[in-house]
C-alpha cells in the first residue's frame, strides 16, 4: 500500500457571482433567438437570468407591437394586422412557447401517471390535445389583438407590449425556490428553484405597478386599473396552471415554461381587449 502524503488539494473554485449582464445575455440567449455572445449558463446566471425575464419579454414585445404598428399603416386590416403581431412573438422564440404549450395539454391529456405524461411530451409529433390548444391559443390571440387595434394602434401597441412582459414574468415566478423539477435534464432542471420567493414577488409586483403607471400615463386612470388587473389575472392563471403541473407532472419542464408564458399572454389580450 502507498503510504506517501499526499499534497492537500484545492477546494474546487465556486463559479463567481452573476452580475446583471450575465443575467441579462442569459434571459435573451434561453428566450429569444437574438443572438447572446459570452452568456453564461450555470445556476448563478439563470438565478439572474430568470430575474430579467421580463426585460427579454419586454423586447419582445415591443418587435410584435412594431410590426404591427407597421401592417396597420401600411393599411391592412386589424385582424391582418393581429396575425403579423401575433406571428413576431412565434419567430423570436422559435415558436418554442407554442411548442411546450402543445406538449403540455397533450402530456396533461394523455390522463397518464407522470412518467407516462412525461414520455409523451418527449415526443416529437403533436397530439390532439395539443392541436386544440395550439388552435384556440393563437384564434384568442389574434382575435384578442384585433380587437385591441380597433381600439387604435397605440392601445394595441401598449397591450401587446404588456402581455409580452407578463409572460414572461410567468417564468420568473415559475423559477421560485420551492418549484421543484419533474426531470432532472433540460431547461427546467436548470432553471426550477433558482430564484428566491422575495425576488419572484418583487418582479412580479413591479411588472404590474409599471404596466399600471405606463397605462395610466398614456390612457388615463380607468386603462391603469384595467392593465393591473389584467397582469394580475394572467399570473394567477398561469400560477393556475403550475399547480396544476406539479401535481401531475412533479414538477417543470421546458415545456411547461412555454405553456406558462403562452397562458399568461393570452389572458393578458383577452382580459385587455374585454375591457
Amino acid at each position: 500500500m502507498d503510504t506517501t502524503p499526499q499534497p492537500p488539494q484545492d477546494p474546487p473554485a465556486s463559479p463567481p457571482p452573476a452580475t446583471v449582464s450575465d443575467g441579462v445575455r442569459f434571459a435573451f440567449g434561453t428566450l429569444t433567438v437574438l443572438p447572446v455572445r459570452g452568456a453564461r449558463w450555470d445556476r448563478a446566471a439563470a438565478r439572474r437570468g430568470m430575474e430579467w425575464a421580463p426585460l427579454a419579454g419586454a423586447v419582445v414585445g415591443a418587435c410584435a407591437a412594431a410590426a404591427g404598428a407597421v401592417a396597420l399603416l401600411l393599411g391592412l386590416s386589424p385582424l391582418s394586422a393581429a396575425i403579423v403581431t401575433v406571428a413576431v412573438p412565434a419567430v423570436l422564440t422559435r415558436a418554442l412557447h407554442l411548442d411546450g404549450l402543445a406538449d403540455v395539454a397533450d402530456g396533461l391529456g394523455s390522463g397518464k401517471p407522470a412518467e407516462g405524461a412525461l414520455a409523451v411530451m418527449r415526443r416529437s409529433d403533436i397530439g390532439p390535445f395539443g392541436v386544440v390548444a395550439l388552435l384556440l391559443v393563437l384564434l384568442a390571440q389574434v382575435a384578442a389583438v384585433a380587437e385591441l387595434y380597433v381600439g387604435g394602434l397605440a392601445h394595441g401597441a401598449l397591450a401587446v407590449a404588456v402581455a409580452a412582459v407578463t409572460a414572461r414574468t410567468a417564468m420568473t415566478l415559475a423559477s421560485r425556490k420551492g418549484v421543484p423539477a419533474a426531470r432532472p435534464e433540460g431547461l427546467g432542471a436548470a432553471v426550477a428553484g433558482v430564484v428566491p420567493v422575495r425576488s419572484a414577488a418583487v418582479v412580479g409586483a413591479a411588472v404590474v405597478m409599471l404596466a399600471a403607471v405606463v397605462a395610466g400615463v398614456s390612457e388615463g386612470p380607468y386603462r391603469a386599473v384595467s392593465y393591473a388587473s389584467a397582469v394580475v389575472l394572467a399570473l394567477g392563471a398561469a400560477e393556475a396552471l403550475l399547480v396544476r403541473c406539479r401535481r401531475r407532472l412533479g414538477g417543470v419542464t421546458g415545456d411547461v415554461f412555454g405553456a406558462l408564458a403562452e397562458t399568461a399572454l393570452t389572458t393578458t389580450l383577452v382580459v385587455l381587449a374585454l375591457g
